[in-house]
Parts: structure tokens; C-alpha cells; sequence
């Protein structure tokens, strides 16, 4: 039996990672310095312990074969707007501790979580976005604070496997949505708030989108998200892969869409004074495809529909509780 850590087992993706690995029949330590909000986690055992600091990332990696290191400061764009300093130090001290503690422990294979923020800005002006390939990335200027301490992370990575000879893979994410994720408070991404703001709209009324809403992305479910981790973990290729949808739509669609599902009609108010990121994002799967055979099974409706009603009952229950108050 493998053992397995998965560091951020408490938030979305990594919890939803324990779940996959157990399903292949993984031993699992989950680490985070907060459980998962909306369900137990699976994981053999579950540690509370903040990454940021050495002693801790050593307890955490040790007796393990493979480690997932999705552990971050990060939320969505008006969060990582907002924050560059903070975000940029804590990860720093995450992933070089990480990696460090995870090459000392003699783990075998090591996964970094990194983004799409990674890319250019000069390469993300236009709606009409030439889906990213992996190469595009330099020469650099990703996001500020975050993508910056992103790129630095897959260098470091890219730096023990040569020099250390851990073996390390790097998936770079493309918004990643689904149930059981942060919908509310900040740190959502903009499928969760989109889908928190309808689910609290009567019919025909009106909902903010931040930005003009003509702003392109893609959106990845996220079981077709941690069954593409593992692929890339298990590969023989070391550097990074994008890990996306390549199904573009514009902000307002992705309202449209939701809105379908929730069977709603529903008015936009655009904000142009919120943070709306890049102009236009997709990501180019041609190199997983050939590595891994991969591909997305989750059109970007389909996993609305399964995301949808898990935030809608988590609204309509939280207003039952308020309304008792």
C-alpha cells in the first residue's frame, strides 16, 4: 500500500484529492491547519499544522512515498489582488519548507500545485485568447504577489529534481470549481460566487458581476481536476502541464449558464470598479494529452449542475437559520 500526503487537505481540491487516493486504495495523512469545512476528511490521519513553519513540515512528510503539496495562501482575484505581500511570504516559506522536508524524509515523488496566474499578462489582453501553452510562460510576468511566488515554486521544484534528484511534478490549474468548495467570504472563485449570488436572487431580478462580464476563462470540474493530478504525479514527465478546461466562455455566459441551471431569469449589473484579473484566459491541454491521455469529462454545464444545487442548499439552509434567529 502507498502512502500519501496531501498537504491543504482541508480546503477544496485537497479534500477532494484524500478522496481519490483512497478510492485507489492509498494510505492517506491529510496536514492543514484547518479541517475541511463541509465534511470529514477520509484521510488515515489528519494533522493540524501550519506549513510555514520547518518542524512542522518535516512531521508532516515523514514515512510517506508521494507527497501533494496543494497547501497555499491564495482565494480568488479579489483576494490575491489585495494581499501580494502576504500571500508571496507565506507560500515562499510553504513550498521551500515543503520541498526541503519532503527531500530529507526521502520522499519518492512530489506534486506542486501551481497556476495559470504564472502566465503573462502580455499574452492574456484580448477575449479572443490564444489558449496558453506551457512554453508561453517566459519570458516572465505573471500575476502579481501570487503568480510570482508561483513561478518561483516550479523553478524550485525544477532546481531539486536536478540537483537532489526528487522527483517532481507541476500541474498548473485553470479554475477549478465544484461542490464542497469556499462559495462565500472573499477567497471564492468565480463559478462559487456566481452561483451563491443567483441562489440568493429572486427570479427576474438583478445580480453584480465584477468587470464589463466580456472576459473569457475557462472553468475545470474538479474530479476531472484531481484525476489529472495523479496522472501527472504518476508520469514521467517533469516539468510543468497545464491542468484546464479548454471550453472558453465569457463571465456573462458563465452567469447565463448558471442561471439555466437554477432554472432562474436573471439581470447583470456590471461592476467596473472590481478587480476582474486578465482579460482572457485558456488553457492549451495539447501536452497532457499526449503525456498522460487525459481529457476533461465534465462540460462546463454538466458540472454546473452538480455545483449549483450544492451551494443553492447551502444558501437556502443558511437563511432558514438566520431566519430563526
Amino acid at each position: 500500500m502507498k502512502k500519501a500526503l496531501v498537504a491543504g487537505a482541508g480546503g477544496f481540491i485537497g479534500h477532494h484529492l484524500v478522496n481519490f487516493l483512497k478510492e485507489k486504495g492509498y494510505w492517506v495523512r491529510g496536514v492543514d491547519i484547518k479541517e475541511p469545512e463541509y465534511e470529514k476528511s477520509r484521510s488515515d490521519e489528519f494533522y493540524l499544522l501550519d506549513l510555514r513553519y520547518w518542524g512542522n513540515c518535516l512531521e508532516a512528510t515523514k514515512g510517506v512515498d508521494e507527497v501533494y503539496q496543494l497547501a497555499a495562501d491564495m482565494g480568488g482575484i479579489g483576494y490575491i489582488s489585495g494581499n501580494h505581500a502576504e500571500i508571496a511570504k507565506n507560500n515562499i516559506l510553504i513550498n521551500t519548507h515543503m520541498l526541503e522536508a519532503s527531500y530529507q524524509n526521502g520522499v519518492k515523488r512530489y506534486f506542486y500545485s501551481s497556476s495559470a496566474c504564472i502566465y503573462p499578462s502580455y499574452r492574456q489582453q484580448s477575449v479572443d485568447v490564444i489558449p496558453l501553452k506551457e512554453e508561453d510562460a517566459m519570458p516572465a510576468d505573471p500575476e502579481e504577489g501570487y503568480g510570482w511566488e508561483k513561478l518561483f515554486a516550479e523553478k524550485l521544484c525544477q532546481y531539486y529534481q536536478e540537483d537532489k534528484g526528487i522527483e517532481t511534478r507541476i500541474a498548473r490549474f485553470h479554475n477549478v470549481y465544484g461542490p464542497l468548495g469556499t462559495y462565500k467570504g472573499g477567497r471564492e472563485k468565480a463559478p462559487a460566487a456566481i452561483c451563491r449570488k443567483i441562489a440568493l436572487a429572486e427570479d427576474s431580478s438583478e445580480i453584480e458581476v465584477w468587470g464589463d462580464g466580456k472576459q473569457t476563462r475557462s472553468f475545470l470540474y474538479i474530479q476531472d481536476c484531481v484525476e489529472g493530478i495523479y496522472l501527472i504525479t504518476q508520469s514521467d514527465y517533469p516539468k510543468p502541464l497545464n491542468l484546464g478546461s479548454e471550453e472558453l466562455v465569457t463571465i456573462d455566459q458563465l452567469v447565463e449558464m448558471t442561471a439555466k441551471v437554477a432554472n432562474k431569469n436573471i439581470r447583470i449589473r456590471h461592476n467596473l470598479s472590481k478587480p476582474q484579473g486578465v482579460r482572457g484566459r485558456n488553457s492549451d491541454n495539447s501536452k497532457l494529452y499526449k503525456i498522460t491521455g487525459w481529457r476533461p469529462k465534465f462540460p462546463l454545464l454538466e458540472g454546473l449542475k452538480l455545483t449549483y444545487p450544492w451551494i443553492a442548499e447551502r444558501v437556502a439552509r443558511e437563511r432558514n437559520m438566520q431566519g430563526c434567529q
